[in-house]
């Protein structure tokens, strides 16, 4: 038995308090580790003990397992819990810990060597007999070999990386004819895996247009026991990222369930795998499957099997890991009912869901029977632009997957961010969609669904509460806002932006009554205000009461209400730009990040839809086209660049209409 009473937990953010969570409830007590931009982290102030690791990059903090065994010589933390990302899929971490003589709480880093590497894990499952889609994960990485390969595999296929997952270093190719097309897409996906994972291998593979992604939880422990705990379908995806997460499968038969489970232990069997895994498939309509990958650590949507078994699978994690044998057999595992995850990230939907980095003005998550919200947001909570821009899991669960479905989306109207935006009224369009309610799933669906899928205006009341609050707010720091009419009332001209638009309004008000806002196309609509905190308000629009929560400093502020959270500015005293907005060729930068590539130059001719730059952002790559056909007139940076928002990229003078 491997005895610890110390666990240290080599993460941050939401999945370090979901660990420490389960930790001190066994009785153990906790280590936090911290880079210099998490100091006041909300998983700091909850661990028994905490360690500076070093400054905010990721590489000179959480990714420096020196820096991670020396935190646990000074805490005397005897384990190590790795989370997900970072070091969790590192067989050379694990190694290292077990020659300190620490505890992985992961499988041994022989069974990460054999199964995290998706090359490595294919060919293995191929000599087991689990279902292959036919590829190429050879050991030759040069260009010539890999067009080579996917001319024989053919269209459509997947270029993939061979280390780490989560989406990246992934680029789906349908046309072989071009080949500068097929070599750049390599170039891509080699260079965002090479960021990403430190490792630039590629792997070839058939793409199955209308499968869904499926994968199963499996565990192991050091007895020889092994389970799975049924599965997930991860179908809805955005460029190969996981939006939203559900077990059970929707049209999962038992019987289809236990052959996938077999598959699934016996890769896990074979290489002696400890702990928590999970082997992701690709699940076609006539219920045959493809094995895809192995994930050798906790995934991100854990939450939804725990939602549907009732169990706790950190708590199985560290159980294992104390040697202890597994806490049930299969055939005492149960499933119910249906559990939907959702992941809030910090992101612009309608601006090629650009990063949003800085701090979090106020937050409100939701509360209630059936939900559960992981997160690591503390009183003092913002987006850094050294890690992911996921802010929290929202997880609903219900006796049915339309039960679960209908709590979510109440529960994602209760969220609210303020002061960036986020991806929570998108993803409440998500779970609204045909699509996702009958449910017609595949890993495709929600792509074809974005075409359509323009940002929404702020809608009549919206713009009214906010110009409200403006004057009442103002009012109460400066004075009125307002100058009197010959009613009596005072009246307030105001301009308020939202999302580059500006819109002109009129706010009149008296002692006691309604304030009358009118709207530039003539429409009145009657706005009592019955409570404000500051944070919190009471709106009466045309007799109807609704809650609202809006933030306000300087003219700049938020606003959640109506189902929209955005950002409006009061540029009233700011002149009216001359001719209207800019004709559409100009790219300004809307994230921290690195200008990796440049692919125009000056006085080059581009159309519509050209590929014109690429930004490295939160260990990803995210491309831009040309949204305009015209001529490259200015470059803003060159590759190698640190970008901020505002940065100038592209200029494009379109051609003439």
């Amino acid at each position: 038995m491997a005895r610890f009473d110390t666990l240290l937990i080599a993460n941050r953010g939401e999945i370090a308090c979901r660990v420490i969570r389960s930790a001190r409830a066994m009785g153990l007590r906790t280590v936090a580790v911290h880079s210099d931009a998490d100091t006041q982290a909300r998983h700091v102030r909850e661990a028994d003990l905490s360690v500076r690791l070093g400054a905010g990059p990721a590489r000179d903090s959480y990714l420096d397992p020196a820096k991670l065994i020396a935190a646990c010589r000074a805490s005397g933390a005897q384990a190590v819990h790795p989370g997900y990302g970072f070091l969790s899929e590192n067989a050379a971490f694990a190694r290292a810990l077990r020659d300190a003589g620490l505890v992985f709480v992961g499988p041994p880093p022989e069974a990460i060597d054999a199964l995290g590497n998706k090359s490595a894990a294919k060919q293995l499952a191929a000599r087991l007999e689990v279902p292959c889609l036919p590829g190429y994960q050879g050991a030759a990485q040069d260009d010539d070999t890999l067009v080579a390969q996917a001319r024989r595999v053919g269209a459509p296929l997947m270029i993939k990386a061979a280390a780490g997952g989560g989406g990246r270093g992934m680029r789906a190719v349908d046309d072989l004819s071009d080949e500068t097309a097929l070599r750049a897409a390599i170039a891509s996906a080699r260079a965002e895996a090479a960021s990403s994972f430190g490792d630039g291998t590629l792997l070839v593979e058939r793409r199955v247009l209308r499968a869904r992604h499926v994968e199963v939880q499996v565990f192991g422990d050091t007895h020889g026991g092994y389970v799975h705990l049924g599965e997930r379908d991860c179908s809805t995806q955005r460029r190969n990222q996981k939006v939203l997460e559900e077990a059970p499968a929707p049209g999962v038969t038992e019987a289809l369930r236990a052959r996938m489970g077999e598959a699934a232990i016996r890769l896990a069997r074979e290489v002696g795998y400890v702990g928590a895994g999970t082997v992701e498939f690709l699940l076609e309509p006539d219920g045959a499957f493809w094995f895809l990958e192995m994930n050798t650590r906790l995934q991100v949507e854990h939450p939804v099997t725990e939602a549907v078994t009732g169990l706790d699978l950190v708590e199985w994690q560290l159980r294992v890991a104390r040697g202890e044998p597994l806490p049930l057999a299969q055939d005492a595992v149960r499933i119910e009912g249906h559990a939907i995850e959702a992941r809030l990230c910090a992101e612009d939907p309608y601006a090629g869901f650009a990063p949003q980095v800085g701090p979090i003005a106020a937050w409100r998550m939701p509360s209630g029977d059936g939900l559960r919200v992981d997160h690591g947001l503390g009183e003092t909570a913002g987006v850094s632009p050294h890690y992911d821009s996921m802010i929290a899991k929202v997880i609903a669960r219900g006796g049915d997957r339309e039960a679960a479905r209908a709590r979510l989306l109440a529960a994602l109207a209760g969220t609210s961010v303020m002061g960036l935006r986020t991806n929570r009224d998108w993803l409440r369009r998500c779970l609204a969609a045909d699509a996702f309610a009958a449910p017609a799933l595949s890993t495709a669906w929600l792509g074809e669904a974005l075409g359509g899928w323009d940002a929404p205006a702020p809608e009549a009341r919206w713009l009214a509460v906010a110009a409200v609050l403006r004057v009442h707010r103002a009012a109460r720091v400066h004075g009125p806002l307002a100058c009197w009419s010959s009613s009596g009332r005072r009246t307030a001209p105001m301009r308020l932006e939202v999302a580059g638009r500006v819109h002109a309004l009129r706010v009149e008000s008296g002692a006691g009554q309604p304030h009358a806002v009118t709207l530039a196309d003539g429409t009145v609509l009657e706005i009592a205000l019955e409570r404000d905190d500051g944070l919190h308000a009471a709106v009466v629009v045309d007799g109807v009461g609704h809650p609202v929560m809006a933030t306000l400093e300087r003219g700049i502020g938020w606003l959640d209400a109506f189902g929209m959270a955005d950002g409006f500015a009061d540029v009233t005293d700011r002149p009216p730009a001359r001719g209207g907005t800019e004709a559409g060729g100009t790219i300004v930068c809307r994230m921290h990040g690195q200008l990796s590539r440049v692919a125009v130059a000056l006085g080059q001719q581009v159309a519509r839809g050209t590929y014109l730059l690429s930004i490295e952002a939160m260990k990803m790559e995210h491309r831009f086209e040309s949204p305009v056909s015209g001529t490259v007139v200015e470059l803003g940076a060159t590759p190698g660049t640190q970008l901020a928002p505002g940065r100038l990229l592209v200029r494009i003078e379109p051609d003439p209409t």
